[in-house]
């Protein structure tokens, strides 16, 4: 009798089928490059859908700029919200929560005690200007500042005997590994929105920038991959490929180059909010969005209209932003990749339909934001001590009488002159 030669005897008694040579196995598929977005039958349906909630998040976003400083803080604070509910959700295991009760709450009693701590510290001087006309707010508002360190920290060790108090047996493994995964989520959520809000008050500029480059680097991406993309680039993203990322690259340097001309042209943008008022801004514009005027060389054909070009210096420094946002802040969708796989989730939620959840957005956004404020702290805050500077010291350390005795010190000064 002929046996098939697809069928083979298992040690155990049971009949297993050979592959035939002429099916590929998954593992091959990936292999030969066909799990790209370029060989995806359903690409298109992926793309629609990812499209669609793309112009949803680019519309809602623009709203928000164009309602100015407050608003954008209000939504980082939604945002941090979202990461960290998405976050918490992650390790959290729901057999051992139900025996938990009010340990949800601890989390998020964590966070919001971080969150006081974080804004406290970053709009203190903002908040002091808006209530200064106002002697009542004013002291009460000085006093919270004075004591904003201790009244977090006590929030803190609040929270530290809560936990120990919840404390029961056979459960303190899961609980000790939730409590070290509700700091990290601290660390990482508030350690890069400190540092976007920081960016939103010197300007609306360095926010809009930074976050823009990472958008447009997101989407060129997919794009170049979806038409181009045959090589892998990382294990960690089967679907991002060489193609796409130098692709991206090319395309976020020169949008860099060129929305920094765009946006440094409205005052509104690169005025600093010195307070929590709302209304657009009008000011001198800083030397870094003055336009430079660079005479064409003289290959430029003589039928060319233009002779010179203007250029804001602050262009320059864009290209330093492009250059971060198309090369290392991926590394950020990287990180988080590999992170998904350890804990075998394919996104961090669901609330964004194509997307995954606000902490997939937000990736990148985090690494780009740090970046963008240590540069500009770095190479774009000029270090002088003008009468801005002076007076917002002054307002921000001294009593009302210690002003004043100031104000007469002066006086006596100008008028010995």
């Amino acid at each position: 009798m002929q046996k098939d030669s697809n069928i083979s005897a298992h040690p155990s008694g049971r009949v297993r089928h050979r592959r035939r040579s002429s099916e590929a196995s998954p593992d091959a598929t990936k292999a030969n490059g066909s799990h790209l977005l370029v060989d995806d039958r359903n690409k298109y349906r992926s793309m629609w859908i990812r499209a669609h909630s793309s112009v949803w998040m680019i519309g809602g976003f623009v709203f928000i700029i164009y309602m100015g400083h407050l608003y954008i803080w209000a939504m980082v604070v939604g945002i941090q919200i979202f990461m960290a509910s998405e976050l918490f959700n992650v390790v959290r295991r729901a057999h051992e929560s139900r025996h938990l009760p009010g340990f949800r709450l601890l989390n998020w009693h964590f966070f919001f005690t971080a969150m006081l701590f974080t804004y406290g510290r970053f709009l203190s001087r903002q908040l002091v200007n808006t209530v200064t006309s106002d002697k009542f707010l004013y002291r009460v508002v000085s006093g919270l500042i004075k004591y904003q360190m201790f009244i977090c920290y006590f929030l803190y060790i609040a929270g530290f005997v809560w936990f120990i108090l919840t404390l029961k047996k056979k459960m303190y493994k899961y609980q000790f590994g939730q409590y070290a995964w509700t700091h990290m989520i601290l660390f990482v959520v508030f350690a890069q929105s400190s540092f976007t809000v920081a960016n939103i008050f010197e300007g609306i500029f360095w926010f809009l920038l930074p976050a823009s480059l990472i958008v447009i680097n997101d989407i060129a991406a997919y794009i170049f991959g979806f038409f181009f993309g045959r090589t892998p680039l990382i294990k960690l993203s089967p679907k991002k490929t060489w193609e796409g990322f130098i692709g991206a690259s090319v395309a976020t340097i020169f949008s860099a180059f060129v929305l920094a001309n765009v946006l440094g042209r409205f005052p509104w943008l690169s005025c600093p909010r010195k307070d929590l008022s709302t209304g657009w801004l009008y000011c001198d514009p800083d030397p870094m969005f003055r336009p430079e005027y660079y005479l064409l060389p003289g290959w430029v054909p003589s039928w060319f209209p233009w002779k010179e070009v203007p250029i804001l210096p602050v262009q320059w420094h864009a290209l330093a932003l492009g250059l971060f946002a198309s090369i290392i802040a991926p590394f950020g969708g990287f990180f988080a990749s590999g992170f998904k796989r350890a804990f075998n989730i394919k996104d961090f939620g669901d609330s964004i339909p194509g997307h995954g959840g606000i902490t997939d957005r937000m990736d990148c956004q985090m690494v780009m934001a740090v970046f963008a404020y240590i540069y500009h702290q770095s190479f774009v805050m000029r270090d002088n001590f003008s009468v801005e500077t002076i007076l917002d010291q002054i307002l921000r350390n001294l009593t009302h009488e210690e002003q004043h005795i100031l104000y007469m010190q002066l006086g006596k000064i100008l008028g010995e002159a």
